[in-house]
């Protein structure tokens, strides 16, 4: 069936496209064009006036949502997850572990690569982002000293060879013994790692650069404090034109003000917006799983102990929000940041992150409030009731 989407604007890699006409034919976006410089085809038209068509956005730092833990590895889970991020304008994401007992992140990463061969429902994801154990005991955050361990390659392996080859981003800290090696050899995998949850100063952060890392996880957070004689490791993510880096955008994590400086370092092609959302995301206030840590959300607060983050209840959707009123950024710009950039750093960009002819209409529509209002998946609505008054021929 062909679908005909328009709407008041689209974001393309290159530029805006005044009152856009999208044709979707088999989950494929077929054609753009301006309906100032086309008619409208036949098929079924979706109408969305004063509406923004953005590429679907693309966490690749999230634990869960919805009451549901990605490191649970069942359908049900991920099937719940999906469904939520969907309707916040998701369609990509990676399913991020956290340090548990080793017999246990070998049992979910057995899981989640069972079930990224089965088809799921909303948002998909592309593989997983194995967030420990190979952290630093002093910038661990939320996750467990006593089952954090020293890389190793043959341990990476074992890792490796439970998940299938599905490990598409690993956090790693580099001045852990037997890290360098680690590095080199995922990376020769095709492994994205980054640093992070790491104690490094700048000759080890230098060095685990030098060895194939390529982001930075969560900027600023877990990290050593920036320091003008001892820069650490935020000085080489600052500093370093080449080396994507995440932030999480919730105003909790990290100050508007750092917000803003972290956009002057990195700039629109290396900076990443993430959530490190938990299951209590889009949930009322009580207790939750992040792996088998017990979490305490409060307030929009996901703690564990007296006032440790234990990930966030951020939405990428309101991260992009953020960042625009943080920085000032432009939407096109904030977008790029949870669409393109996180595709291109994960090498993902020729399947997912931007809207252009031959790739899946993954597409997320956006309110004059820059607002989620519909998400289409491979050309279809997530949120029917709320298109179907948008229906026409």
């Amino acid at each position: 069936m062909r679908t005909v989407l328009t709407a008041s604007r689209l974001f393309t890699p290159d530029r805006i496209l005044d009152r856009p006409v999208v044709v979707v034919e088999d989950g494929v976006i077929a054609s753009l064009a301006s309906q100032s410089h086309s008619e409208l085809p036949p098929g079924r038209h979706v109408e969305l006036p004063e509406s923004t068509l953005i590429p679907a956005l693309f966490d690749v730092h999230i634990h869960g949502s919805g009451g549901h833990d990605v490191m649970e590895a069942t359908g049900t889970a991920l099937n719940h997850i999906g469904s939520f991020l969907a309707r916040r304008g998701v369609g990509a994401y990676c399913a991020t572990t956290v340090t548990a007992p080793l017999d246990s992140l070998l049992r979910s990463l057995t899981g989640l690569a069972q079930l990224l061969r089965s088809p799921l429902d909303g948002a998909r994801p592309v593989g997983i982002h194995l967030e420990g154990p190979f952290l630093s005991p002093h910038k661990r955050g939320a996750h467990a000293e006593s089952q954090l361990l020293e890389p190793s390659v043959a341990l990476f392996d074992r890792l490796w060879q439970a998940a299938e080859a599905n490990i598409r981003v690993m956090t790693i800290a580099p001045e852990l013994p037997g890290a360098e090696e680690t590095i080199a050899h995922a990376a020769k995998l095709g492994v994205r790692v980054s640093l992070g949850h790491s104690d490094a100063d700048a000759h080890a952060a230098r060095r685990g650069v030098l060895a194939g890392a390529v982001t930075a996880t969560h900027t600023f957070n877990a990290m050593r404090r920036f320091d003008h004689r001892d820069p650490g490791l935020l000085g080489e993510v600052l500093t370093n034109d080449n080396l994507f880096a995440e932030i999480i955008s919730d105003g909790l994590h990290v100050a508007p003000t750092i917000v803003r400086l972290f956009w002057k370092a990195k700039g629109s092609e290396r900076a990443l917006l993430v959530t490190d959302a938990m299951a209590g995301t889009g949930m009322p206030d009580g207790s939750y799983w992040l792996g088998e840590l017990e979490v305490r959300v409060k307030n929009g607060r996901a703690i564990i102990g007296e006032e440790t983050l234990a990930g966030s209840t951020l939405t990428l959707d309101r991260a992009v929000r953020n960042f625009v009123d943080f920085t000032g950024a432009s939407l096109a710009e904030s977008v790029a940041l949870a669409t393109r950039n996180p595709a291109r750093m994960i090498g993902l960009d020729a399947e997912i992150g931007t809207l252009t002819p031959g790739r899946s209409a993954d597409i997320a529509v956006l309110s004059p409030k820059n607002e989620v209002i519909e998400t289409f998946l491979a050309g279809e609505p997530q949120l029917v009731p709320s298109t179907q008054g948008y229906l026409n021929g």
